[in-house]
């Protein structure tokens, strides 16, 4: 059954819905079909400067940072009631510009960002130290003071989303800054911009006052105003590692905070003695989940000589039984990729591979019977060294390697020789070896034996090295969005 949707075709800008300066639209695809299913304006750089400068007054002026936090919490609730009531709209949309298959559009796409919100108003707010006191100090000559530390605002923030989960992400970023008393500025990718825009009618219905959030449209014209203007005080990026140097590089000039989430090569590292049929379980849905399109998905399996053929085999027939198709479909299991630019961009990379001797054990090319939509083969790669372009290279499409390793100490080196290090996963009987390895592999986060807290909003998500900066989700994530103050006076 096909559930209705409906979205604005408008920017949302100082609490108004506005067709913007140019006449210039923006087509959205739906990348399954290949069909357009909607129109929207491009923002010029008057219209991202009016949406700054709406954020800058509602901060400056408005009563947004001055309300105690349990008053904003309120109103953080009153949008996520609005979004539970229109999920299923939510989700249509989501498979329709997306190409999420429905048990994704319904869950992680959108019914999880929702918990995320209502978690934050119900368990970090009311428990999160906003103010907390200074201990009477004693300073050589001066006398005895006192005084407490505050936790404020940052101010106008821009962020930045992604195409992959537009929902998810933009509510990754907006919860906590709205939280925190900040005002906002939010930009869709190009290629996903609707159920972003619907947030302005769920601020709307919650009654959020105007200017604290503004939602504009556009591409790297309008990221580099965003990442520029003097008016903004922090700015969240959710992308590519390449575009994230860029974002770092241009907001370096006026020392805006910036917060990271870029790209990841995440390996799962299977001992002889590990869970084979998780760690298979583990793998297909780190190849096929959104079609291999997120930046924390498991796709470099390193496992044990010696269970090396047996593992390979069971990827094999697990991606084999893989439903490539209709989104809407309830038994589809993976749908296409977002743009025929990304599906080529993968090919190319898979033909690398074979290029540099590794071997093809399934997939490839694309399937059959699907003329239209950007589908490709879930694919997997063995006979692979960790040095090649496949194994170090973000595909951010539906493709897996696996790397044979013979000591523990080997298959640590490998998970770390990556630029990357976004997430990783251990699977081992031994528990204690296992939480050992964990120690020693440099990512975000770690999940041993497949218990992964997954989008728990009581975890931090974020990388080191080139996977970003900062930590999204829960108290982790408000935090990012908060600044220090110490005000002291004399104790008499």
């Amino acid at each position: 059954m096909t559930t209705a949707y409906s979205f604005s075709s408008q920017l949302y800008i100082d609490g108004h819905w506005s067709d913007g300066e140019s006449d210039t639209r923006v087509f959205v695809h739906n990348p399954a079909t290949e069909e357009r299913i909607a129109e929207i304006p491009q923002a010029t750089l008057t219209d991202v400067r009016r949406a700054i400068e709406a954020a800058r007054r509602a901060f400056d002026e408005g009563p947004w940072p001055r309300m105690k936090p349990a008053e904003r919490a309120k109103v953080l609730l009153r949008m996520a009631e609005e979004m539970e009531r229109r999920l299923p709209e939510l989700a249509a949309v989501n498979m329709a510009e997306a190409g999420s298959v429905r048990g994704l559009a319904e869950t992680l796409q959108t019914r999880l960002p929702v918990s995320h919100l209502r978690d934050m108003a119900e368990r970090v707010m009311p428990a999160f130290a906003w103010e907390r006191p200074m201990e009477p100090t004693i300073a050589s000559g001066m006398g005895v003071f006192q005084g407490q530390f505050r936790r404020e605002a940052f101010g106008v923030c821009a962020l930045i989303s992604a195409y992959n989960f537009p929902f998810f992400l933009s509510m990754m970023k907006l919860i906590p800054a709205l939280a925190a008393g900040c005002t906002v500025v939010l930009k869709p990718a190009p290629t996903t911009p609707l159920e972003v825009l619907l947030i302005g009618d769920f601020a709307d219905a919650a009654g959020l006052p105007s200017g604290v959030l503004n939602i504009v449209t556009g591409d790297i014209e309008t990221g580099q105003e965003l990442t520029t203007n003097p008016m903004v005080d922090l700015v969240s990026f959710t992308g590519s590692d390449t575009v994230g140097r860029m974002v770092y590089t241009q907001a370096a000039a006026t020392m805006k905070k910036v917060i990271l989430e870029l790209g990841g090569k995440s390996a799962s590292i299977v001992r002889a003695d590990g869970d084979l049929d998780g760690a298979v379980r583990s793998a297909v849905v780190g190849i096929t989940t959104h079609a291999g399109q997120g930046c924390s998905l498991l796709t470099r399996t390193i496992v044990h000589e010696s269970v090396h053929d047996d593992l390979v085999e069971r990827i094999r027939r697990g991606l084999a039984a893989v439903r490539v198709g209709d989104p809407a479909d309830a038994s589809t299991t993976m749908g296409p990729l977002i743009s025929a630019a990304q599906r080529d961009k993968v090919e190319k990379l898979i033909r690398t591979g074979e290029e540099e001797g590794a071997r093809i054990v399934i997939g490839g090319g694309r399937p059959t019977g699907l003329d239209r939509g950007y589908f490709l083969e879930p694919t997997l790669f063995t006979d692979v060294d960790n040095s090649m372009t496949i194994a170090q290279t973000e595909f951010f499409g539906p493709v897996g390697v696996v790397i044979p390793f013979r000591t523990d100490d080997e298959a640590v080196r490998i998970a770390n020789d990556s630029p990357y290090g976004l997430a990783g996963a251990v699977w081992s009987a031994d528990t204690a070896t296992a939480h050992n390895i964990a120690t020693q592999i440099r990512t975000g986060g770690v999940t041993i034996n497949g218990g992964s807290a997954g989008v728990n909003p009581r975890t931090a998500f974020g990388g080191y090295k080139q996977s970003g900066l900062g930590r999204e989700w829960g108290e982790f994530g408000l935090d990012e969005y908060l600044q220090t103050k110490a005000i002291t006076w004399a104790a008499r």
